[in-house]
């Protein structure tokens, strides 16, 4: 069965960093695209990141390019979210999303395009 568990989230203050990991089981992360996903409380979800199969290709939301960082770890089955200079409005539930896909695509950042999913961790950017 494919899961998903992400970890790494807690309370940082800002400009401070987390690393976010995205651990796979029941599947091998080689053949599919992840993403990265956050929710704020009364916001609609957004789409923060995708790498692709390959790892060559990378996309972020203009509100995290320059600061986020997304890889992948194939041998760990992992993919991790580095999260520098974070702010106050990064305060979100963070998930990441798998879908076996080559590339991540046009449309990487909505989220119907995704049929797999973790429970999600905390992230509180906050003085």
């Amino acid at each position: 069965q494919l899961q998903l568990v992400e970890s790494g989230g807690g309370l940082v203050q800002p400009g401070g960093s987390l690393r976010l990991s995205c651990v796979a089981s029941g599947f091998t992360l080689d053949y599919y695209k992840i993403g990265w996903f956050r929710q704020a409380p009364g916001k609609e979800r957004e789409g923060v990141s995708c790498i692709s199969i390959s790892d060559r290709d990378t996309y972020y939301a203009d509100s995290v390019k320059g600061r986020f960082t997304i890889s992948r770890d194939n041998a760990k089955n992992t993919v991790y979210l580095q999260m520098n200079s974070l702010k106050p409005e990064d305060t979100a539930f963070y998930y990441c999303a798998a879908s076996r896909s080559r590339s991540c695509g046009t449309y990487w950042y909505v989220g119907a395009y995704w049929p797999s999913w973790g429970q999600g961790t905390q992230v509180t950017v906050s003085s």
